[in-house]
Order: C-alpha cells, then structure tokens, then sequence
C-alpha cells in the first residue's frame, strides 16, 4: 500500500471482529511505535499492551469512551522522570512524543488490515491501579486494536489553502 493511501484510509474503528491479532502483526505495530520521533531522543514513553480479555472488560469499565470488543490495547504513558530531563518542555514534550509513536502504530496497523481507535476517556487513577502503573508513570492515552466489523467513510478534510498559510498567517498557500 502507498504511504498516502495509508494516511487517507486510516479511521477509528469502534466495533471489531472476534478475532485475535497474530504476535508477528503486534510486534510490527509496537516496532512502528518506538521508532516515532522523540524530543532529544528521551523517548519518555512507556507502553502496556493488554491482550487479557478479562483485563480489557476491566478497563472498558473505567473507560466510557471506550467502545467494542478490541482484541489488543495498548495503553500509552510518560515516564515522568526520563521527561523531567527535558526541563519545562519535557512533559509537553513527551505527550507529542506518545502521539506521535501512536500515530506510527495506527497506521501500521492499518497496513496490515487492523483497525484502531484512540481513547481519552478513562479514569487515570483506576487504569493504574488495574495495571499496576507506578507513581512515576503518567498514562495519557489508551488506543483500541482489532479487525474491524467494518471501515468507516473518510471525513471531508478542510482544503489546503483554507488551512495553510504561506509565510504569514491569512495568505493561503494556493495549490
């Protein structure tokens, strides 16, 4: 598949099929991750891939936006320490880095015909003490993995001369 058309195909998918993802799959899509741009390469990132299927109802408990029977999750966390030594921009720094290595891992799955879907909405303090996160660890996002029931319709995109602006803010950058 063309990068493009990766980046253009990928959705959230919400409802997927009963079915487990293979090892080799996840290892390519937890591969993609790590390989995400990091600010000063401090890689502050931890992960938790959940495959336990009474784990992932645990969480689904806690998670209101969290939706479907994924077969994997991986939930994405800053280790508050490594960010620390990014100084006053190591947390922000760090939350564009987990984004990023998500967005890595989105669209490999996508690749391989896996669906995903982000989620922010779950209790913190619970999905740590589910998960047995430390203190110092901070997780920020929970992304949904799975084949999905179906592939939802792109979108309309805002243009790119009505989004883009050519060397000051209000002059398009005409395609």
């Amino acid at each position: 598949m063309d990068l493009m058309e990766i980046i253009k195909g990928r959705r959230a998918t919400r409802r997927y099929e009963d079915k487990e993802i293979p090892k080799e799959d996840i290892k390519k899509i937890l591969e993609a991750g790590i390989w995400a741009p990091s600010g000063s390469n401090l890689q502050s990132w931890e992960f938790v891939v959940v495959l336990d299927k009474e784990l992932i109802e645990k969480i689904k408990m806690i998670s209101p936006g969290l939706f479907g029977n994924p077969a994997m999750l991986v939930v994405g966390c800053i280790n508050v320490e490594r960010a620390k030594k990014g100084g006053k921009i190591g947390y922000p720094m760090a939350m564009m880095d987990v984004s990023m290595a998500f967005q890595n891992m989105m669209l490999m799955a996508y690749s391989l015909g896996i669906g995903s879907c982000p989620v922010l909405s779950f209790n913190k303090i619970a999905l740590k003490e589910l998960l047995e996160i430390p203190e110092h660890v901070d997780p920020i996002l929970i992304v949904t993995f799975g084949y999905p029931k179906f592939w939802p319709k792109p979108p309309r995109r805002r243009p790119i001369k009505e989004v883009m602006h050519l060397d000051k803010f209000g002059r398009p950058f005409e395609e």
